[in-house]
């Protein structure tokens, strides 16, 4: 699979405009895994489609370390933006940078399991990001997906580049 790495490509894209709020929204709205969402785009750039089946073994395969380890550290460090005293201030700042840093630290390792996972699939052809995103959304909201998630993850897949950038979801 030529291309970044899913580090590099997460990265990238995620600073794309418009991709990290799109992202967030999603977690926020779907409970979406946003590095499993990122994966799933990074296949499809590579034209590695992700079958609902695999999606859900893959994202399996890193929900307790999402849930017992990005989660709370994602909680933590939000809650540092209001309190409790003395937080927030000048003294609790560093501390929440840390553990944002440590967040940081704990998807990318997520990110290094999907991208093992996801060379796995590698044998296979002919997938589009936005399908392997949708197929993302879907597992994450149970089986649906909204017109507001379609289209975030439409503005997501804008930002991909061209050749791995679809036009709609099928």
């Amino acid at each position: 699979m030529p291309g970044p790495d899913l580090w590099n490509f997460s990265v990238s894209l995620y600073e794309t405009l418009g991709v990290s709020d799109a992202c967030l929204s999603l977690q926020d709205e779907s409970d979406v895994d946003v590095p499993v969402l990122l994966f799933a785009a990074w296949l499809g750039t590579r034209s590695v489609p992700l079958p609902a089946d695999d999606l859900e073994r893959i994202a399996e395969s890193v929900d307790a370390w999402h849930d017992e380890v990005i989660v709370p550290l994602r909680t933590l460090r939000k809650r540092l933006k209001t309190g409790p005293a003395p937080a927030p201030g000048k003294r609790t700042e560093a501390l929440r940078n840390m553990i944002k840093g440590a967040e940081l630290s704990a998807e990318r390792i997520e990110l290094y399991v999907l991208e093992a996972a996801g060379l796995a699939l590698a044998k296979a052809d002919g997938a589009n990001p936005l399908e392997n995103m949708a197929v993302a959304v879907r597992y994450y909201r149970g089986g649906d997906m909204s017109e507001r998630a379609s289209s975030l993850i439409e503005t997501i897949a804008k930002a991909l580049p061209l050749r791995g950038r679809p036009s709609q979801i099928s």
